[in-house]
């Protein structure tokens, strides 16, 4: 009968390890720590941060950028779960030089600083330039309908949720009647109903008031489709909206991307609210014409015989009309169906 070496998992060891030499050179991780550390500027941080006398340290920007981001690109988005890869993981280990930041400061860095990541955005894509990633002769743009933390069941027009408060006020009062119907438990029995009718009364009340404030403090939000017609808002998250995708109705986002042909580097993202996608064509394409123009990289990037190729859900016959059949003062566009 053969015989083996013995192993055992239930058991620690102390290993020597070096973070630097973990971030081996062509790997996206150590593509993310040399742009960081070397090529992008960081100050565009500092002016929120109310630490230089007094205050506890904060985590430089530079660590938290690093986990951020590197989390993104393997499609990791919740930020508990950045911080359980910092504790785990030794890439993450590596980049954060083994600091484990929690969740709730990764989360509130995002959203403090989305000016500024924006700037970083610009930085980076000037980088991609003067590296010559750029082709600048064809930009594809695409969307995707992309899932909120807000619930569905919270949405609706102002009328609609106007009827909500009126059924939720309903329930309330029907149960209130039949809670002083009674004046007192009988049995135990009788009490756990009474309780549960009680605690039912409480949730619908809070349910009720959530709607009123809601429309109290909000206006109707207008679709910029053909018919300009009332959208369905959300008493949760009220950027977000309901869209129709091939799996079914969500509640979320329509992402847009813009992306340069020659090695697929995104040049321009935005999210909006709307579920149809013709109406955002103009904006997409002025936003990349001024960022362009803000880097330096041409002045008017239409100009220089760029093609703008998108599917036929972007198609705006009043946009295209007035902007892209002046002669020098549009690119070609392509719609593929």
């Amino acid at each position: 009968m053969p015989r083996f070496k013995t192993y055992n998992y239930d058991q620690n060891a102390m290993v020597v390890i070096n973070y630097q030499d973990q971030l081996q050179p062509g790997t996206f991780e150590h593509a993310v720590h040399y742009l960081i550390e070397h090529k992008l500027d960081l100050s565009v941080f500092h002016p929120k941060y109310r630490n230089d006398a007094t205050g506890r340290l904060s985590y430089d920007p530079s660590i938290l950028l690093k986990i951020i981001l590197f989390a993104y690109s393997k499609g990791i988005t919740s930020s508990r779960e950045m911080q359980w890869s910092c504790e785990t993981n030794i890439i993450f280990k590596a980049l954060s030089c083994d600091t484990v930041p929690h969740f709730t400061t990764l989360a509130s860095f995002v959203s403090r600083h989305s000016d500024e990541i924006e700037a970083l955005f610009e930085q980076v894509l000037l980088v991609c330039h003067e590296q010559g990633l750029l082709g600048n002769e064809l930009f594809a743009i695409d969307g995707c309908k992309m899932s909120s933390d807000a619930s569905k069941e919270w949405s609706g027009t102002f009328k609609e949720l106007g009827e909500k408060r009126d059924k939720l006020r309903g329930l309330i009062r029907h149960h209130l009647l039949e809670h002083y119907a009674r004046d007192e438990a009988e049995t135990e029995a009788d009490l756990d109903r009474d309780i549960r009718r009680a605690k039912t009364i409480l949730s619908l009340d809070a349910a009720m008031n959530k709607v009123d404030r809601f429309l109290k403090m909000h206006s109707p939000r207008m679709g910029r489709g053909k018919r300009i017609k009332e959208v369905k808002s959300n008493l949760t998250d009220s950027e977000s909206a309901k869209m129709t995708t091939s799996k079914g109705t969500i509640q979320g986002y329509n992402g847009v991307a813009t992306v340069d042909k020659k090695h697929q580097i995104i040049i321009a993202a935005q999210a909006f609210v709307e579920g149809q996608e013709h109406h955002t064509l103009q904006h997409v394409l002025e936003t990349v014409e001024a960022r362009f123009k803000k880097l330096g990289i041409a002045e008017n990037i239409y100009q220089k015989g760029t093609v703008v190729t998108a599917d036929t859900g972007f198609a705006n016959d009043k946009f295209i009309g007035n902007k892209f059949e002046q002669p020098q003062a549009g690119p070609k566009s392509e719609s593929h169906g």
